[in-house]
């Protein structure tokens, strides 16, 4: 492993060099001041990719046919392979480097949920939009946006024999150095949209008539709470600056969980707050959001809007169902006795909104991978709701469309055994002439139709600007 250290006070300075590249990968942590953002991770030009397509599962372009006697669902064969390919190139961390040092960043598509649990009904991805797809990267760049100090890391792999592997973890250092140390591309300005016309599966009378038929579902025992969204389209133009939209998306929504990728013929824009799953040694946490309040500009407001989201009845039972659901997920997983709930109901404030955040934490099982973690939460409660089955069977029913990488999740997973996945919430989906997004809520039989609809609209409001905007 060849490690070089640099200034770096603005990761951007290096996405701007590396976003040419092929399968240019950038996880970000663009929320100045959050105790999430400390570290923010950048690849380019992976060596190999795994993809899930249609429920068959590749390895660059060769499709890996499963053993006919394999009783595994398709989604849990995808992640034993995942985790029997990350095990050639495993490598232990280096202490005093952040946590990501090399190996696979993508994203796991909300549908890849249905490969899990063979779920009957539920609709397919859109055409080309893989269920997951995880590149690998031999050389990452990782920033500590508190020190100001970034690590380019090149590994050498997939390179096995010692001496070849060494040659070209310096040949892809000196490579990378290069363009780390050359001339800023010039920025070109994104113009956005003229007059963006937004389609949704759900308008105002349809949403609320969606949320009511989920109150029947509650009031009938079938679940406790659904998470129903609005998918979202708009019509781009050939040509659309992806780039440009998420650096305009980054500057209006700056968030601790944000992404972007770039995977050929589909780029994903992502400015999301809420982590699914991170797992640091044995230790694993999840961090589930519900319950939402407005920002106001006026700060006694802005106050006011907090603390009545804090004591929201609604908002509280919300929360506490989807901790209640992570803490039996991680259970499956964990040792005994070590689910726990160090932080309940706390009332965190991003760019646009307020939110009530929760974190539960466990002690991975002897033999439990970060694979089985990322398996056993997904896809996430908050998105879901509970009980989780009958709530993607209800979801299905009413909303009639894929999320695609909505509600899905994106992040890494180290050849150290590391992982760390958001939850694709406050994100769009660009897929050649076409752009997608979400926005929703979680129904309780507290749920007002109107306010609901309501609050897809405030979530949805700085991804939908983003398009019209100019930088």
């Amino acid at each position: 492993m060849i490690v070089t250290a640099f200034d770096c006070s603005d990761p951007m300075t290096v996405a701007a060099r590396f976003r040419p590249l092929r399968h240019f990968a950038f996880l970000d942590s663009a929320l100045a001041g959050s105790v999430f953002s400390r570290h923010a991770f950048l690849a380019a030009d992976p060596f190999a990719t795994l993809r899930v397509v249609g429920g068959r599962m590749f390895w660059n372009d060769e499709e890996i046919v499963p053993q006919p006697a394999d009783p595994r669902s398709p989604g849990r064969r995808a992640l034993a392979e995942l985790a029997r390919r990350l095990a050639l190139y495993r490598q232990e961390p280096v202490a005093g480097l952040p946590p990501f040092q090399g190996g696979a960043i993508g994203h796991v598509a909300y549908e890849f949920g249905r490969l899990l649990e063979r779920l009957p009904l539920t609709p397919a991805p859109t055409d080309g939009i893989a269920e997951l797809e995880m590149h690998f990267y031999d050389v990452v760049v990782a920033c500590d946006l508190i020190d100001n100090r970034a690590h380019l890391i090149s590994t050498g792999w997939p390179e096995s024999e010692p001496n070849k592997r060494e040659r070209r973890a310096r040949q892809r250092a000196e490579r990378f150095m290069a363009l780390i140390e050359g001339p800023v591309p010039p920025e070109v300005p994104f113009a956005g949209l003229t007059a963006p016309a937004f389609r949704a599966n759900f308008d105002r009378a349809d949403y609320e008539a969606a949320v009511a038929r989920t109150r029947d579902y509650i009031l009938a025992g079938d679940i406790f709470q659904a998470n129903i969204t609005r998918r979202i389209e708009v019509d781009l133009p050939a040509g659309f600056d992806a780039w440009g939209f998420y650096r305009t998306l980054r500057a209006a929504n700056p968030a601790p969980f944000a992404a972007f990728l770039d995977h050929g013929d589909v780029q994903i824009a992502s400015s999301s707050p809420e982590r699914l799953i991170e797992v640091r040694g044995r230790h694993v946490e999840a961090r589930p959001i519900k319950g939402t309040a407005p920002r106001a500009a006026d700060q006694a407001e802005d106050a006011a809007h907090a603390a009545e989201l804090a004591a929201s009845e609604k908002d509280r039972a919300e929360n506490v169902m989807i901790v209640d659901l992570l803490r039996s997920d991680l259970s499956a997983v964990c040792k005994p006795h070590t689910v726990k709930v160090p932080s309940l109901c706390a009332v965190e404030t991003y760019a646009s909104l307020h939110h009530l955040v929760s974190t539960v934490t466990g002690e991975l099982a002897d033999g439990r991978t970060a694979m089985d973690a990322l398996g056993a939460v997904f896809p996430g409660g908050s998105i879901t709701g509970a009980p989780k089955i009958r709530a993607m069977e209800i979801i299905a029913e009413l909303e009639k469309v894929p999320r695609d990488v909505y509600c899905g999740a994106i992040g890494y997973l180290g050849f150290d055994g590391s992982a760390d996945f958001n939850i694709a919430i406050r994100t769009a989906t660009l897929n050649g002439n076409r752009a997608s997004l979400g926005a929703g809520g979680g129904i309780t039989l507290l749920s007002d139709p109107a306010a609901e609809f309501d609050e897809a609209e405030l979530k949805a409001g700085r991804l939908l600007d983003a398009f019209r905007r100019s930088a």
